[in-house]
Order: structure tokens, then C-alpha cells, then sequence
């Protein structure tokens, strides 16, 4: 109420009753970013209690579709979101969640191979969680280490769940995999560095209809470094790697490892220069959809 701003910006549903009210007492433009389909993260994730889902997804969706009259903008995190959401308005501006530039730094180099004897330094970065994979990860980490004993994996991230990091620190108590993080943060740096270090990427996100659309940001941070990639069969991820040679793809309910193995000791990686995957590309749309907002009465 004291700033009076010309454009508020809310980015969660939890503010949205506050946004419609500070629109309503001080004129301001209201612009929702999207960050997250909310509903269908209530609705197929364990956050809430089972029997409470419907409910609670159906309560925010309701609350999304009424501030929708009110609201000049919306932000899209993800492309996908808009065939989600049928009932968003006119004027919306998808900037998806890529990474910053890397300044003053070589350009990490293309047609990356890993032929017979070199050992293979696979990774996992990021939130550790039985909902991002990181158990998938070690389970095919440990297989292929079975096959050939050059494979190692590091994981690097945090985990929030007591028991799921007891569970991690027990599975990860073997001499090839190494856990850094676990119960503390990870600088953003020292992930950035371990992904420089590393030969293979691993994305293992367990199939969910809540991120079915969405892209990790850590697909484009694997192929801004030009990381190749051990991904999971998903067609919208699947898609982004194919035109860069990126990925080998494995299907996570039967995995042919030894086929996995063979194919990232015979694949030529990143054939291409990735595009698309910066987030300078995003930014240059923000200015002027400021500006249309602020000149733009609200139909």
C-alpha cells in the first residue's frame, strides 16, 4: 500500500487474493507467473495426504480461474502449461526456466565419445528425492558398474526427507558412488563444477502427469555444458536432446543396460551446438510485455 507499484507481480497461488486486493485499493496492474501447475502437483504428488488431494487441487484451480477475470498477464514457466490450462486468458508470455550464460569460459567442446577402457563419470545433480529419480539413478548406476567397473557416479544436491536421506546415505555406501551434499545445500558453483567434471548426465524423473509438460532445468544446464545425457524415455525431453545427438535413452521399467553401455561407448555426442537453452532468450521478451501491460487497459 505504501509503494503504490505500477505492475505487482504474484507467483504463487497463495498470493493471489492478496494481488486482487492490492489491484482493487491501488490501481495496479496484476501479472500472474505461472510457475508451477499447481493443481496437478497437489493432485499427483505426496505433499498433501491422498484423501485430501481433490479437494485441495479443486480449491486452487476454482481460485485460479476467478482471479483469471482480474489479472492484465500471465507468465508461463512452461510452453506445455498452455495446453493444460484451458482456462487461461488472452495475454500470456511463456519464459521457460533456462540457464544464465556462462561468462568468460571456453565453450565446452562437441562430438564428446567414450570409447572402450575410459572410465565414465556419470552424475546426478539437484533436489534428492525418490520424486526426481535419484534412487533410479543409483539402481542403474549400480547395474552398469556390474557390467564395467570404470562406471562411478556422483550425486550432488539436497535432501529434505529424513528418511529418504538415510535411505540415500545406505544405497550410496559403495566405493563408486559418491554423495556430496545430502543434508546441506550445495553452492550452485560447486554443481556447475561437478557437470564440467563429469562425462554423463543422468535424468531419471519417475513418469508423473505433474511435470509430463514441464523441462528440468537441468536438461539445459546438461546441454549448455554440452553433458551428455542418460534420460529416461520422455517425448517432450527426448525431443529437446534429438536434434544435438545429446542423449541415450533408456525406458526405466526395463532397462537394457548392457545395451545403455553400449551405446554411450559407441555414440558420437553433440554433433551440434545446443540453442534455445539460455535464459538472455527469455529475458529479451520482459520490457515489452511490461510496457504492453502498463499501456494496456484490462479488457
Amino acid at each position: 500500500m505504501r509503494l503504490r507499484p505500477d505492475i505487482f507481480i504474484v507467483t504463487t497461488h497463495e498470493l493471489l487474493t492478496t494481488g486482487l486486493l492490492t489491484k482493487m485499493l491501488t490501481g495496479c496492474r496484476l501479472i500472474y507467473d505461472i510457475q508451477e501447475n499447481y493443481w496437478r502437483n497437489i493432485l499427483y504428488t505426496p505433499t498433501f495426504p491422498k484423501v485430501l488431494r481433490p479437494f485441495i487441487a479443486s480449491v486452487v484451480r476454482l481460485q485460479e480461474r476467478v482471479a483469471m477475470r482480474f489479472i492484465d498477464h500471465c507468465f508461463l514457466a512452461e510452453a506445455g502449461y498452455r495446453d493444460e490450462m484451458s482456462f487461461l486468458p488472452e495475454y500470456v508470455t511463456v519464459l521457460e526456466n533456462k540457464i544464465v550464460r556462462p561468462q568468460n569460459q571456453e565453450q565446452p567442446p562437441l562430438r564428446r565419445q567414450f570409447p572402450e577402457g575410459k572410465p565414465l563419470r556419470l552424475l546426478f545433480t539437484g533436489t534428492l528425492a525418490e520424486s526426481t529419480g535419484v534412487f533410479t539413478a543409483i539402481a542403474l548406476t549400480h547395474v552398469l558398474h556390474a557390467l564395467d567397473s570404470t562406471v562411478h557416479l556422483t550425486i550432488i544436491g539436497y535432501c529434505a526427507i529424513p528418511e529418504q536421506l538415510n535411505r540415500l546415505r545406505s544405497e550410496c555406501a559403495v566405493d563408486y558412488i559418491d554423495l556430496i551434499g545430502g543434508n546441506q545445500l550445495v553452492p550452485h558453483p560447486e554443481i556447475v563444477a561437478a557437470v564440467q567434471a563429469s562425462d554423463i548426465g543422468v535424468i531419471t524423473y519417475p513418469p508423473n502427469p505433474s511435470t509430463e509438460n514441464s523441462i528440468p532445468t537441468k536438461l539445459y544446464e546438461y546441454l549448455g555444458y554440452h553433458l551428455p545425457i542418460l534420460l529416461i524415455d520422455h517425448p517432450v525431453w527426448n525431443r529437446r536432446c534429438a536434434p544435438y545427438d545429446a542423449a541415450v535413452i533408456f525406458d526405466t521399467l526395463a532397462p537394457d543396460t548392457a545395451q545403455i553401455l553400449h551405446q554411450i561407448r559407441t555414440q558420437t555426442f553433440y554433433t551440434t551446438t545446443p540453442e534455445g537453452i539460455y535464459w538472455d532468450s527469455e529475458e529479451e521478451k520482459l520490457l515489452p510485455v511490461i510496457e504492453s501491460v502498463l499501456n494496456r487497459h484490462h479488457k
